[in-house]
């Protein structure tokens, strides 16, 4: 287990429930990780998307009570921020090496080390999804799950390569600054819940806005670099034997990369969820989406829901065997596309 000389630890008064907060130092700089939960249970580890932490990613399926409850009955959960996105951060030196997505997969092996982890479920959103992705790949008999949140798994198209060099420039002269936070929203979430003209932008969009002016611009720069520096892990996806489950929001900009992802995957043990209206953060714009399939996905392992929530007209499962097969738009009242049947019909 973890040595107390080798992490500060601090309580987390902002949190819905206690949590615990390590700082945790690892061969690539130190990791912050809130822990809530038994830590006699297994493992649920979150990692978010660009310029996030556990806080502005992860809270809206958080506060979806019977989403907590299912996740937090049956895991003990441990939110990785990526390198300088926690609360309170200090700003990245000049001299800080540069981070590539290697450095961070390694970051959590040695992070499960730290706490004694073995084998652990993952819960990702893009480029977090990305970041457990190549872990898996790297770590294969250390993850037993992955449930991966509008995921990449390409090197980035030269749009985005092309965008996200814009926002590095932007966050090197002008920091956090209103347009930054413009392009990084429009990459989270859709245009129904972005400001336009008639409708006034939402309480999330306000929430996420506010938090993300809380980030230091050097260490989402660095962060940044790592993603746009990505290389392609679709070969290496065929490695995974774990299953998978794929959410992804049929307007995210990234609809078409977590499609290529899910056929490259095996086919046997992968169910995808297309979500209606949705941007690429489900966990914030369409949480309540998540629960039934994370119920399916989680009985498939021996997991259950809490005995309060047995009753829920949402929650319709016994405790049976799971397969992907078993999904269907009538059983998920969600968009559920077989993939073969998509490719099919658009070639």
């Amino acid at each position: 287990m973890a040595d107390s000389s080798d992490s500060v630890s601090l309580y987390m008064e902002s949190a819905p429930l206690a949590g615990k907060e390590h700082i945790v130092k690892t061969g690539h700089g130190s990791v912050s990780v809130a822990v809530f939960g038994d830590q006699d249970k297994p493992a649920l580890i979150t990692y978010p998307d660009l310029a996030l932490n556990y806080m502005s990613c992860f809270q809206g399926l958080f506060f979806c009570p019977e989403a907590f409850s299912l996740l937090l009955h049956n895991f003990c959960i441990y939110h990785i921020s990526p390198p300088g996105h926690e609360l309170g951060a200090a700003v990245a030196g000049p001299d800080a090496p540069a981070l590539s997505v290697d450095d961070l997969a390694d970051q959590i092996a040695e992070i499960l080390d730290y706490f004694g982890l073995g084998a652990v479920m993952c819960l990702g959103v893009t480029a977090g999804a990305y970041i457990l992705t190549l872990f898996g790949i790297k770590y294969s008999q250390r993850v037993m799950g992955l449930i991966l949140v509008s995921p990449l798994c390409k090197s980035p198209s030269w749009t985005e390569w092309l965008h996200n060099k814009a926002m590095s420039n932007l966050l090197y002269m002008c920091g956090m600054c209103g347009l930054v936070k413009d392009l990084l929203l429009m990459r989270y979430f859709s245009k129904e819940v972005l400001v336009n003209v008639d409708i006034p932008e939402s309480n999330i969009v306000q929430s996420c806005r506010r938090l993300l002016g809380e980030r230091q611009s050097p260490n989402v720069l660095r962060f940044l670099e790592a993603i746009n520096g990505r290389p392609d892990i679709s070969e290496g996806l065929r490695k995974l034997k774990c299953r998978s489950l794929i959410f992804v929001g049929e307007n995210s900009p990234f609809h078409d990369e977590a499609l290529h992802m899910t056929l490259n995957l095996d086919q046997r043990l992968t169910a995808l969820v297309e979500v209606r209206a949705c941007g690429s953060m489900v966990t914030e714009e369409q949480p309540d989406t998540m629960l039934i399939p994370l119920e399916y996905f989680l009985i498939g392992y021996g997991f259950h829901k809490p005995s309060q929530f047995s009753m829920s007209p949402r929650s319709p499962l016994s405790p049976t065997s799971f397969s992907p097969e078993l999904f269907s738009p009538e059983s998920m009242g969600l968009k559920l596309k077989p993939i073969k049947t998509r490719i099919q019909a658009e070639v």
